[in-house]
């Protein structure tokens, strides 16, 4: 019997390929053996699981790419640390100096004031901004693991689960030292609050605020990357595989690209305009939150186009 004879007969529903056929055949287009012997197909058209299988590739991860990622992911995880607190300490100097000049106590014009305390600011995010750029210059080859399908060699899982396993107590410990910071973080504000009203001295306050708050992202910043680096090479968590579908998605979509350029544009603008740093910065979480609201108009409207053009 020929070959098209077999699939005449399988499409007719004459007789069923042998186990050996249906295996290879699940092989070939990444389906399951059980996809491939029900009458009726549900969720998925065979067009698209035909052409996954053809496109979707799969890295094969060592074990000494594996350790080589740990390895960066741990030092890079303190210098970003870094920068996250020299990022949070950065607006002191603008805040002191408009408060010291307010008060008298600094003899100078309010545009001076303000412009030495932005050109402080400025030689404080320098380091920063090298150190995020450094870090992922550092990472940047490791990047197929946040978006592509991948696979670990024979070793690597049982390893990455032991340091996991590991790293949990750090894990913890660091989650509740960032939390109990950024907690007490606001006792400098209010214990200052309670003997004086002083601008320069709840200035000097609120700069204590933002370094215990600074601090308390350190913790969490550090102990969050290395558990995180962990689940992408066990594609656990944030990175599992349908998140990671999920997320390729979001990054076809093209909101993300104009929406935070424009809040930049608009927070730059608004701060130099006014020189009002110290209260600016609350266009961020404003447009964070925003942009929820807009990304979920956007998906709503995406998956209504979808639907129409199935019908």
């Amino acid at each position: 019997m020929t070959e098209e004879q077999s699939v005449s007969k399988w499409e007719g529903a004459q007789s069923v390929p042998d186990l050996e056929r249906i295996l290879q055949m699940s092989r070939i287009f990444g389906v399951s053996t059980d996809y491939l012997l029900r009458d009726e197909i549900e969720d998925v058209e065979v067009a698209e699981v035909i052409e996954e299988a053809e496109t979707v590739a799969v890295h094969k991860v060592s074990m000494e790419e594996a350790n080589a990622f740990l390895q960066v992911k741990r030092e890079t995880s303190k210098l970003i640390a870094v920068a996250i607190l020299l990022c949070s300490l950065a607006v002191c100097p603008v805040l002191m100096l408009g408060a010291a000049q307010e008060t008298g106590r600094l003899a100078m014009t309010e545009d001076a004031a303000g412009g030495i305390g932005i050109c402080i600011m400025l030689l404080i995010i320098a380091p920063a901004v090298i150190l995020f750029i450094f870090s992922g210059m550092k990472t940047r080859r490791f990047n197929y693991l946040d978006t592509e399908r991948i696979e670990t060699e024979y070793g690597v899982s049982g390893m990455v689960k032991e340091r996991k396993a590991q790293h949990e107590s750090a894990y913890i410990r660091g989650n509740i030292l960032g939390a109990s910071f950024c907690v007490l973080s606001a006792f400098p504000l209010f214990f200052g609050l309670i003997f004086t009203e002083d601008d320069f001295v709840m200035s000097i306050m609120l700069s204590f605020l933002l370094l215990l708050a600074g601090i308390g992202g350190m913790f969490f910043i550090r102990a969050g990357i290395l558990n995180a680096s962990m689940d992408k090479l066990l594609q656990e968590g944030d990175y599992t595989k349908a998140k990671k579908r999920e997320q390729a998605e979001q990054e076809k979509n093209p909101i993300g690209a104009i929406y935070w350029p424009i809040v930049t544009a608009m927070y730059l603008l608004y701060s130099f305009l006014t020189a009002d740093w110290g209260r600016s910065w609350i266009i961020w979480p404003v447009a964070a939150v925003l942009f929820g609201a807009v990304m979920a108009i956007y998906n709503v409207i995406k998956g209504n186009m979808k639907k129409n053009e199935n019908e």
